[in-house]
């Protein structure tokens, strides 16, 4: 995959009757366009044609939605409630560099992931194991990451015992587990269809 940080941006003008124009190949673009762009590593910025304003965020935000909304579920819902609390949170300047770091740490961890898909299938009863272990690991650093943001940290420490809401109790995260349980469950199901 191509680094997208190191060349210059392709520009995208986005016209006022919401068509998207693609400057370097001079052909109009659709979402999907884009969204194998991004697949690809094609580093691109959307802008305003009428104000020249840069809206990138905003229209990756709507190729988002579009995925989401046909389907393709990648966000749990646990994790869309939490990003809006952060809005307006005197936290949120935080959140971006947290988030940026955790999908880094994941994309570096993806090729581990695939080798244990492929050693697992075949080798072992359950092939999920080590898939399993690899995501309480990553779990367990997204939870440490987000205990360094909470003004009272889920240690406890003096002073915590009238703030409610200082840490999450434990039904919260027996539901979260309960949550990545049944995903992992969906997961197997839909390599065991495919496998046939």
């Amino acid at each position: 995959m191509a680094d997208p940080d190191k060349t210059d941006p392709i520009i995208i003008k986005k016209y006022a009757n919401r068509r998207l124009y693609n400057t370097a190949t001079s052909k109009y673009v659709t979402l999907d366009d884009l969204a194998e762009m991004v697949k690809a590593g094609t580093n691109f910025e959307v802008v305003d044609a009428r104000s020249g304003e840069n809206i990138t965020r905003s229209v990756l935000t709507q190729i988002i939605f579009e995925e989401e909304s046909k389907g393709h579920n990648l966000l749990p819902v646990s994790f869309l409630r939490q990003l809006i609390q952060f809005y307006g949170d005197s936290l949120q300047t935080m959140v971006p560099n947290y988030l940026e770091a955790s999908m880094d740490a994941f994309s570096q961890n993806q090729d581990r992931m695939r080798e244990y898909m492929k050693g697992a299938i075949g080798h072992s009863m359950n092939p999920f194991a080590q898939w399993e272990e690899l995501g309480r690991q990553n779990i367990a650093m997204f939870e440490r990451a987000f205990q360094m943001f909470a003004p009272y940290g889920a240690g406890g420490g003096e002073g915590t015992e009238g703030f409610s809401g200082a840490t999450p109790d434990k039904a919260s995260n027996d539901g979260k587990l309960d949550d990545l349980k049944t995903q992992i469950e969906n997961l197997r199901k839909q390599l065991d269809e495919m496998s046939r």
